[in-house]
């Protein structure tokens, strides 16, 4: 009980700083193990009004063997790692079950295109120029809560 105590105490007292524009970096230990979690450049595209779902995109890099098991936000009843792959020249969206895996020191990067955030069930349109609180929890460190600009994909 007191290692969930002390987890939950690091979890409030670690800082998110900011690493460059629109960069979040916390860095924790856990068990004498140091970890570096850095999610960059998050952003959601807009939606039209009425639409009940949207996507939203990121990059993740974690220093040690890592897995984003999950994403959450209030604005939306449910939220989800997608793929997208052809399949006979169909492009193919499915919900990555077990998670996206982080291998240590290395980016991942999702977008448009390819892996994503998928939000299903919005309660209001994502309106470009606001910020989406999404915050994903992963296997071996802390959750991180980032806020995801609303806009158009960058040229």
């Amino acid at each position: 009980m007191k290692r969930i105590v002390a987890l939950i105490a690091l979890t409030a007292l670690v800082s998110a700083c900011k690493g460059g524009e629109d960069s979040t970096r916390a860095t924790m230990e856990k068990d004498g193990v140091k970890a570096v979690v850095e999610i960059s450049d998050p952003w959601c595209r807009p939606t039209p009004n009425g639409a009940e779902a949207g996507a939203c995109y990121l990059t993740v890099e974690s220093s040690v063997a890592n897995r984003v098991t999950g994403i959450a936000t209030p604005l939306a009843t449910n939220a989800m790692i997608h793929d997208m792959t052809m399949d006979g020249g169909m492009m193919k969206m499915s919900e990555m079950v077990g998670g996206l895996p982080l291998t240590a020191g290395t980016e991942v990067e999702l977008a448009p295109g390819g892996r994503h955030l998928m939000l299903t069930g919005l309660t209001a349109p994502l309106v470009e120029g606001t910020a989406v609180p999404l915050t994903l929890t992963f296997s071996a460190t802390p959750a991180m809560t980032v806020q995801a600009t609303v806009r158009q994909p960058k040229s």
